[in-house]
């Protein structure tokens, strides 16, 4: 929050949502012309979620039995609900591409649910991070369906049962459409988290706005209540983001499979 002086002379207080969101250089390494290379926070949280997905993976798969223990049986419900996901947009040819989907809903979801933390910093509400995994899932498409199909890959553009002379047009159509995924699917995941979080950081102020103002006091159960509420609604918004974005990625990996099914 930032103080400034209003023209009676007293303090007053006044919400700084964008704040938490600024990155913080830890390590510098140098400067690349006017641009300074560092270890930020956004990298040590990154660094953490999958120090931390791997732990869970560990101690869950360490002592695998046919009866499960609690962190097993937690693994197993997070592996098959995103196998079904995975299965249901693919079929049974998706299944080689269960690593990536698994290992990025956990990333996502880990992260989300660390900007939940007071304090901590909400890397997925910075674009440059979530366009990084959506384009690495576009790669993935794009490769794999050169890789197995050719040129028929390409099919994906054209659509099945369309007269040829509006291909002219649907075919430019389909490619804008496929070149927007990336922005769409990263878009859709830092706008949840950035509005969340900032929603979070001004009703919070309201509450000590109000506790603050001496005989307003009594009004600051309300925005507490609604600050509770959209604290609980953020965290399911965290979840259903990584399950979301997981969804996409299986829809999309289908076209990887069939193009122009």
């Amino acid at each position: 929050m930032a103080a400034s002086i209003d023209p009676g002379h007293s303090v007053a207080l006044r919400p700084d949502p964008i704040h938490q969101f600024e990155l913080k250089s830890i390590l510098p390494f140098g400067h690349l012309g006017h641009q300074e290379l560092a270890f930020t926070q956004s990298a040590l949280y990154m660094f953490a979620a999958v120090g931390v997905i791997a732990l869970l993976t560990i101690v869950a798969t360490s002592s695998r039995s046919v009866v499960p223990g609690r962190m097993q049986s937690l693994a197993e419900i997070f592996y098959e609900f995103i196998a079904d996901t995975l299965h249901q947009a693919t079929g049974d040819g998706g299944k080689r591409f269960m690593p990536l989907v698994f290992s990025l809903f956990m990333f996502v979801l880990i992260l989300n649910l660390f900007g939940m933390i007071p304090y901590a910093f909400a890397v997925t509400s910075h674009l440059v991070v979530t366009f990084g995994l959506a384009a690495l899932v576009i790669s993935v498409v794009v490769i794999y369906g050169v890789m197995k199909h050719g040129a028929h890959f390409f099919g994906l553009f054209v659509p099945q049962g369309v007269p040829k002379p509006l291909l002219a047009l649907l075919v430019p159509i389909e490619v804008i459409s496929f070149i927007s995924r990336p922005i769409s699917l990263s878009v859709r995941l830092f706008a949840n988290v950035l509005a969340g979080h900032i929603a979070m950081k001004i009703f919070a102020f309201f509450v000590v706005g109000l506790l603050s103002a001496g005989a307003w006091s009594v009004l600051s159960p309300l925005p507490l209540f609604l600050t509770i509420a959209l604290t609980a609604l953020e965290f399911l918004v965290a979840a259903l983001q990584a399950y979301v974005f997981a969804t996409l990625t299986a829809i999309y990996l289908n076209d990887a499979l069939h193009p122009g099914h």
